[in-house]
């Protein structure tokens, strides 16, 4: 015996707002092909995540609800989430380096750049720390 459903009866619900609002943010491709740079554990792909919140109109809420849900990890409003907490920098496994490193741009398209001063840094870039 098969029981079949009928999905073309009619019956739709409302859209809402909030599903309407984020249907516009930078990262909602509606094919889901950026999610895992959203939930990687690699450092570039944290901050090529954090380039594309950056010029996001929609960064501040998105952020606000992440921290209101408790998010256990992921990029979030532009920020690094862990267990419901922004975190400010992860450092890359292993011992840190006695030698003075360069420091690493990166943009939304994954042009990386070094610079000797954070305050070259332009917008849309986010540093990355490499071991």
């Amino acid at each position: 015996m098969s029981i079949t459903t009928d999905i073309s009866s009619g019956i739709t619900a409302p859209a809402s707002p909030a599903r309407e609002v984020r249907s516009q943010a930078r990262c909602a491709d509606g094919n889901g092909t950026l999610t895992p740079l959203f939930f990687s554990d690699d450092n570039v792909d944290i901050a090529r995540a954090k380039a594309i919140c950056a010029r996001c109109s929609l960064h501040a809420s998105c952020l606000r609800d992440a921290l209101e849900r408790s998010e256990p990890w992921g990029v979030w409003g532009g920020e690094l989430i862990e267990e419901g907490q922004i975190v400010a920098d992860r450092r890359p496994r292993g011992r840190p380096s006695i030698l003075p490193r360069p420091i690493f741009v990166l943009d939304e398209d994954r042009t990386i750049r070094t610079i000797t001063d954070p305050a070259q840094r332009r917008a849309g870039e986010i540093v990355i720390r490499v071991a």
